[in-house]
């Protein structure tokens, strides 16, 4: 058995042989179809995956109230009349959520506003966040170093703050930025802490294998953290602006909160009873990450099925290239056909040449598709700053289906070739 194997596989690599440049013309069909469905799959799963962990960072158990200016045109009469316009999340929608829905972790409020700081002569745009000590439990901000605001530090509304970490390397080229002072407005603050970047992270690239992370929120170089109560104490609740001609003083007390439910199971369940019991106002918007995470997901799978179904195109084209050649090698090769049905070989032998053939052109083409699949996402990868992920699935797909194309359309010319009348090939010049 094994030296009639060997045999035929000699037979055909003899055959291809002697029409090398028309066998690697075959095979560059089979090779671009493996190359482009591996390169795109892995292409559409580095993006899917890098949205997906941008998602997973807000937390998959936290459910994020945000406070939004109402439609002029929806605002209460009460509001539209009087000079003060009072909307959004407040401490007392903090704290009847946490008293009466179940299944609640903690709740964290947070005070944000856009603000410049300045350190010696150097000066950038941060997000200063007025928050509370158990922060870190609802973040995926992690100490770098020192320390994070501790309840002492609430209560007694001291002028110390945390900034994160690209912040610090901004700022603090070559000085040590641990209780250093920063400025912010005309206010020193002292820092007693650095924690990683959690803004949000530009997936869109990667370099040399690490995320990026771009200034989020209108060009922001990062974030501080001061004690809500010293964000209290220096800003308040209320804000003068003008709009057009006319002046208005807003009322905002929390501009996000952050509710951790106790398992994902219970996300759902807590977001409608937060619907609930907030009513039907149009001043805060809900975000769920666990839902934006399925759906991101769902997308991903739609992504990659169009991506391969694309790429898949490049196999059929290929997987006709080889069934067109061989159907022409046949027409070529009439007479040794006849010669050997004389000889005693069978319909089976016959199309067990044919078939042979066609394998080892779809074998050659998809290894070469195959390792420059692997190498392709890559090189994507470093000069595009695009992330990929190569996945033995998409490695299994694109090598089988076109073993499957190569078979396939390569059964058609071998049948052909052993239904061949043995007399008639014969005579064939």
């Amino acid at each position: 058995m094994l030296f009639r194997i060997r045999r035929i596989v000699n037979l055909g690599l003899k055959s291809l042989w002697l029409h090398l440049l028309r066998s690697i013309l075959t095979t560059l069909g089979i090779f671009f179809g493996v190359w482009s469905v591996i390169t795109m799959l892995a292409i559409g799963e580095g993006a899917s995956q890098a949205a997906q962990e941008q998602i997973a960072r807000l937390g998959s158990n936290n459910i994020i109230i945000k406070t939004v200016q109402p439609v002029e045109s929806e605002a209460n009469t009460a509001q539209t009349a009087s000079i003060i316009k009072e909307y959004g999340i407040t401490y007392l929608d903090a704290q009847r959520i946490r008293a009466t829905i179940p299944g609640i972790k903690v709740v964290v409020p947070l005070r944000l506003k856009n603000k410049n700081v300045e350190y010696r002569n150097r000066q950038t745009s941060i997000e200063l966040v007025g928050t509370v000590d158990w922060f870190p439990e609802t973040s995926p901000a992690r100490l770098v170093r020192g320390r994070f605001l501790s309840p002492e530090d609430q209560t007694r509304g001291r002028r110390v703050c945390v900034i994160e970490e690209q912040l610090a390397n901004k700022l603090f080229i070559v000085d040590e930025p641990l209780d250093a002072d920063i400025k912010i407005e005309d206010i020193y603050y002292r820092i007693v802490g650095i924690v990683s970047t959690v803004g949000p992270i530009d997936t869109t690239g990667s370099k040399n294998g690490e995320q990026v992370a771009k200034a989020s929120n209108g060009g922001v170089s990062g974030r501080v953290y001061v004690p809500i109560s010293t964000f209290e104490e220096r800003y308040g609740n209320s804000e003068l602006k003008r709009i057009g001609g006319d002046w208005s003083m807003e009322k905002v007390e929390l501009q996000e909160l952050t509710v951790q439910v106790q398992g994902l199971d219970n996300v759902i369940p807590v977001r409608d009873m937060i619907k609930v019991l907030l009513g039907e106002r149009n001043d805060f918007v809900l975000e769920v990450p666990l839902e934006l995470l399925n759906q991101a997901k769902a997308t991903q799978r739609i992504f990659s099925i169009v991506l391969g179904c694309i790429a898949a195109v490049s196999l059929l084209v290929g997987g006709i290239g080889i069934m067109n050649i061989m159907l022409a090698t046949v027409s070529e090769r009439t007479r040794e056909i006849g010669i050997r049905r004389a000889l005693g070989a069978k319909k089976r032998d016959i199309i067990i040449q044919f078939l042979s053939e066609t394998v080892m052109l779809t074998f050659l083409g998809g290894v070469i598709g195959v390792v420059l699949g692997v190498f392709t996402p890559k090189v994507v990868e470093h000069y595009a700053n695009m992330p990929t992920k190569v996945t033995p699935f998409s490695l299994i797909l694109a090598f089988g289906v076109s073993g499957i194309i190569g078979i396939a359309f390569g059964m058609y010319p071998a049948n052909r070739a052993a239904n061949l009348d043995p007399i008639e090939s014969l005579r064939h010049e």
